[in-house]
């Protein structure tokens, strides 16, 4: 019999090795609790090595939207493996994407046209952002260099992406690194007014080539909500002043705030989305930047400099698109539709009934997203102290949430039962009961 090289070693060899040779994200590398072992997982939980089941209260970082091992998608790779692995996408082409580009551009916001493919959330805004300066740079107009962001946005870790970012522990040692954006005001009940008030002015200036935004939800930032009206006239805004809009619906995308994508809530359609996470149900990473036609006109012509010149090692790797196509079968699915529709009432109920309570600051929901904001004098960040207590509060009772700072937040997989979701509500109830409260 064949051996599985992958389950070499007892547990705490595993776990020793890791601490020898693994530099895991986000993680200090002294002062970390060590990392829990995972063998398994099925559904909404996770099996550990020591016998447990971990309800994946969060997606597995938003990711696994079909359950673990899902059985469909896991077909699709196996059949896929055997008869093409990977091959070079550049001058050569597959079933499995051109079915891909073909799925994707059935469901994604109006007007979107292209599929370009990379590895991840992060890259596919790098090359929406290089797709949006590089078009002004082929038509010869060269004044519209600004791009414009949301305070507090997060639309990932490299160069590109950190640039267009808020300025945070996330980005501190790169600062000097990072181009110069421009960033209004998160839009709020009190503000809306004024922010877009604020977005007019910048974009009346003619040298803005991009608006950039995670619609509707800020996730990294506090899964914070916005409503899509504000949203709606910012792009209004944005494109009667001939700026490009890129909706980062890399978080938001595939059903997360209740449609299929959050560009769905507003009239105003991006010219360019980047989406990732979901996009495979959680099995393999892949990224893909979408546009319309406006943007493709720009890059079609025989001047070879003016050529996209982005590519990566793994583009469009066969495997990985078919797990996205079997991802979309179950996506499209009306059952998965009605699961969608189920959790999000499930959340909104939770939510009302949590608004109330002395502990908590603030309690939303938007489709299948729950955010309760704790109350506490610390104020709200990633760095607060709280998530020190949230994490393994959790984890010793066999739920995965891993708090925002004083966030905590709910992001099931849609597979996700009534009775699972609801033993979460009820460890967040006995949390909360645990923290201070004021009169």
């Amino acid at each position: 019999m064949q051996k599985n090289y992958n389950n070499t070693g007892t547990p705490d060899e595993l776990l020793a090795w890791d601490k020898e040779v693994i530099w895991h994200p986000y993680t200090p590398l002294t002062g970390a609790a060590d990392p829990i072992l995972i063998t398994g997982g099925e559904g909404v939980y996770l099996h550990t090595a020591d016998g447990r089941k971990i309800i994946d209260a969060v997606s597995s970082w938003w990711v696994n939207i079909h359950g673990h091992a899902n059985p469909y998608i896991a077909r699709a790779l196996a059949e896929q493996a055997s008869t093409l692995e990977h091959v070079i996408f550049a001058g050569f082409t597959h079933a499995p994407a051109i079915r891909l580009a073909k799925n994707l551009l059935t469901i994604l916001p109006q007007g979107q046209s292209r599929i370009f493919f990379s590895d991840n959330g992060s890259t596919a805004v790098e090359v929406g952002i290089k797709m949006a300066i590089q078009y002004w740079y082929n038509r010869g107009i060269t004044q519209k260099k600004k791009v414009i962001a949301i305070q507090g946005a997060y639309h990932g870790d490299t160069f590109g992406s950190m640039s267009v970012s808020d300025r945070s522990i996330f980005t501190d040692p790169f600062q000097s690194y990072l181009f110069e954006t421009v960033f209004i005001d998160f839009p709020t009940a009190a503000n809306e007014a004024d922010v877009i008030d604020q977005f007019r002015r910048y974009v009346a200036q003619g040298d803005v080539a991009a608006f950039i935004y995670e619609p509707l939800v800020q996730g990294a930032a506090g899964m914070r909500i916005y409503t899509p009206a504000v949203l709606n006239a910012l792009l209004e805004e944005a494109q009667a002043h001939d700026v490009l809009c890129i909706a980062d619906e890399v978080f938001t995308g595939f059903g997360r705030t209740g449609k299929l994508f959050a560009s769905e809530y507003c009239v105003y359609q991006p010219d360019i989305v980047t989406v990732s996470k979901g996009i495979t149900g959680g099995t393999i990473a892949l990224g893909v930047t979408s546009c319309t036609d406006k943007i493709a006109q720009a890059f079609q012509t025989e001047d070879f400099r003016k050529t996209l010149f982005h590519g990566h090692s793994y583009t469009a790797n066969p495997i990985t698109c078919a797990a996205a196509n079997a991802s979309f079968d179950l996506l499209t699915d009306p059952d998965c539709r009605y699961r969608m529709d189920r959790i999000s009432r499930q959340q909104e109920a939770f939510a009302a009934q949590m608004g109330n309570h002395p502990a908590v600051l603030e309690a939303r929901s938007l489709g299948t997203i729950l955010r309760i904001e704790l109350r506490t004098e610390e104020g709200t960040g990633y760095e607060h102290s709280l998530r020190k207590k949230i994490f393994p509060y959790f984890i010793e009772r066999n739920i995965l949430l891993r708090p925002l700072g004083n966030i905590l937040y709910v992001l099931p997989p849609y597979v996700m039962t009534e009775e699972a979701l609801q033993t979460v509500y009820t460890a967040i109830e006995e949390f909360i009961q645990t923290l201070p409260t004021k009169a």
